[in-house]
């Protein structure tokens, strides 16, 4: 894994160092430039040497002919593969990275090379001979990649802080944004916290020339958004499963420094390291173990962790950590992340990747994805049963909707029945993108300034989703539209944003075997009734893990990988709420209304309704904004 930077047009050599330097941690091993002054481009790049630990893996990496460059952020677990292909077509290697591989690739297909390629990257080639420069990012979003244009340059880098060594206007706030992180926590679609700074899509890949974008193209579709044909018998399916799932973790494994593994003692982490224990000999995994508590009906995961490690003989590191240390590092979070993602799971994984790399590893094999393959998820079961009231006149389920508000929103059992009955009086998809929002459209809009509430007012924040189910299937059913937004935006927007952000701050590369793209077109081929069975879900995950696993790991109990955010709101983080979110300081930075934020926080402390998730969001707002936009903290 590495660091990526690059700008089309004019600049300055020293700013393009700086920005190169700035994500030396995502890459400590080596790092390089490449400035071509005729056509006006510069690449940046920092490596953390995982395959082919020599200089031959060296980057900006520049073909034979000196035509094309490449700079890359990523991996190709089926390099080895295309490789043999290439030496067949009379191609020779210097060296033995994946990098060369990617490089000779090009070279063969042009930018087609990205359809033939089963890993994770963010990469951007530069071919003097078109003057072209290609962006692009793999299938899944497991790798960010973001990019800036205006009228006569185009900059892109792994990370947003990057960019503001190379972006030299004023950064703008972008309301609809801010809207999107308010109302799910994180920000579906292409937008971040800057007008003028955009993702690029999962599996999209951008054409730029003469400083200029003048194409974006989607090299890949998810095999969930149409019909296929589907896989007959539980038997096969499981069989299937367990099969694909264990060549994804094999293929995963190819390094040449020590690969170790989350272990939280989730059914998803614990089916990872069962795999990768049968080819790895002495495995070390990693876990948190959380001092003081958590919030309520969230079970312990650290005795899980510690059953899988006895039972499969691994070995487990634990990091204890406290609600001291984690609004301590608060700040620090946001910063690395790039985008005021209101979510504490991210520390967690900062602090395991931190303990991993202090015990020699350099890789790290991680659960993320299966939730969004096979379900998992609460609004997975929500969805399920839809169909008990769907068929309700709308006038019905709207009382329905109504009636769940007026329940009590601060025990668990409340907060879940209004999700379940959330936008009940409306129809197909657009009740579908509901189960991803967080707080109602009605309670965030009394917060926003005249200015925001004006900027947003026409603005549906659920439109990345309706927009994306319009090219969907019509005929898939709703457990398969669901997961299909779970893998295009839960999982590029939220899940593997964070975990590539902080893995990357300590110098970690995480893979995600969930997300092998064999691994990923099988799972569109079982039927969603193997899925999301009753009550039960992950099934048919569950059934192929048995002849592994302990039946009270794989029967265990959900439970999300966070902090109890409801109690530091309320105590541990109250005076960093009464600074942050002052009336002072809501009125300087004029996104919201400061008697409205005041109000919602006095209800809260008061216990009159739990808002404590949309209070930590304005909380990672405000932080972002004094750290990128003021440069204060």
């Amino acid at each position: 894994m590495c660091g990526i930077v690059g700008i089309t047009g004019n600049f300055s050599n020293s700013d393009l160092v700086k920005a190169t330097a700035s994500l030396n941690h995502r890459g400590p091993d080596d790092s390089g430039t490449y400035i071509n002054t005729e056509h006006k481009i510069g690449l940046g790049h920092t490596r953390l040497s995982i395959i082919d630990l020599s200089p031959l893996g060296h980057q900006p990496m520049i073909s034979s002919d000196e035509s094309v460059v490449l700079v890359f952020n990523g991996e190709i677990y089926n390099f080895l593969d295309l490789r043999d292909g290439l030496k067949q077509k009379g191609y020779r290697f210097k060296g033995s990275s994946d990098t060369e591989v990617v490089l000779n690739m090009y070279l063969e297909y042009g930018i087609e090379c990205l359809s033939y390629f089963n890993g994770i990257f963010g990469l951007a080639i530069f071919d003097q001979r078109s003057n072209n420069l290609y962006l692009a990012r793999d299938a899944l979003g497991v790798k960010p990649v973001y990019y800036h244009q205006d009228n006569s340059n185009v900059v892109f880098s792994s990370e947003i802080k990057a960019l503001l060594h190379l972006i030299k206007n004023n950064l703008e706030i972008d309301y609809e944004s801010i809207q999107k992180y308010l109302t799910y926590l994180w920000c579906p679609g292409d937008g971040t916290p800057v007008t003028s700074i955009k993702k690029v899509l999962p599996g999209e890949v951008l054409t730029i020339n003469d400083g200029q974008i003048v194409s974006k193209k989607s090299w890949y579709r998810l095999p969930q958004t149409k019909l296929l044909s589907k896989i007959k018998t539980a038997e096969n399916a499981v069989h299937q499963l367990s099969k694909a799932l264990s060549n994804a973790v094999h293929r995963q494994l190819i390094a040449d420094v020590p690969v170790g593994s989350f272990l939280s003692g989730g059914l998803d982490s614990s089916a990872v390291v069962a795999l990768a224990k049968n080819h790895v000999k002495d495995l070390n995994c990693f876990t948190i173990e959380p001092i003081g508590g958590s919030d309520e009906d969230v079970a312990e995961d650290l005795p899980y962790a510690i059953k899988v490690a006895k039972h499969l003989g691994v070995n487990l590191e634990v990091v204890k950590i406290n609600s001291e240390e984690l609004v301590k590092d608060l700040e620090e979070m946001v910063w690395m992340l790039d985008e005021p993602l209101a979510d504490p799971a991210p520390l967690n994984v900062l602090y395991i990747s931190k303990l991993a790399r202090k015990n020699g590893m350099k890789v790290l094999l991680s659960g993320s994805g299966g939730d969004d393959l096979f379900t998992g998820y609460r609004r997975h079961l929500a969805v399920n049963y839809e169909k008990l009231w769907s068929w309700l006149p709308q006038y019905t389920r709207k009382k329905m909707e109504t009636f769940s508000l007026k329940t009590d929103q601060n025990k668990s059992f409340g907060r879940r029945l209004s999700k379940l009955f959330n936008n009940a009086g409306s129809n197909g998809d657009e009740r579908l993108a509901s189960y991803f929002a967080w707080a109602r459209r009605s309670d965030l809009e009394p917060l926003f300034s005249d200015e925001m509430k004006n900027a947003v007012k026409n603005i549906n924040p659920d439109k990345p989703f309706i927009d994306f189910l319009k090219n969907v299937d019509s005929r898939l059913n709703p457990i398969e539209k669901i997961l299909s937004l779970e893998q295009r935006f839960f999982l590029a927007d939220h899940n593997l944003i964070y975990t590539d952000k902080m893995s990357m701050a300590a110098g970690i590369e995480v893979r995600v075997p969930f997300l092998d793209l064999e691994l990923v077109n099988l799972s569109a081929r079982i039927p969603d009734k193997y899925k999301q069975k009753g009550t039960t879900g992950k099934w048919i995950l569950k059934k192929a893990m048995e002849e592994y696993l302990p039946h009270e790991v794989i029967y265990r109990p959900k439970t999300g990988f966070g902090a109890p955010i409801r109690r530091w709101i309320k105590n541990d983080l109250r005076s960093l709420v009464d600074d942050l979110l002052s009336e002072e300081s809501i009125k300087n930075r004029g996104i919201f209304n400061h008697l409205e934020v005041k109000k919602l926080i006095k209800n809260n402390q008061l216990g009159i309704r739990d808002y404590s998730y949309t209070i930590f969001s304005l909380l990672t707002i405000e932080i972002w904004c004094r750290k990128f936009i003021d440069n204060q903290i």
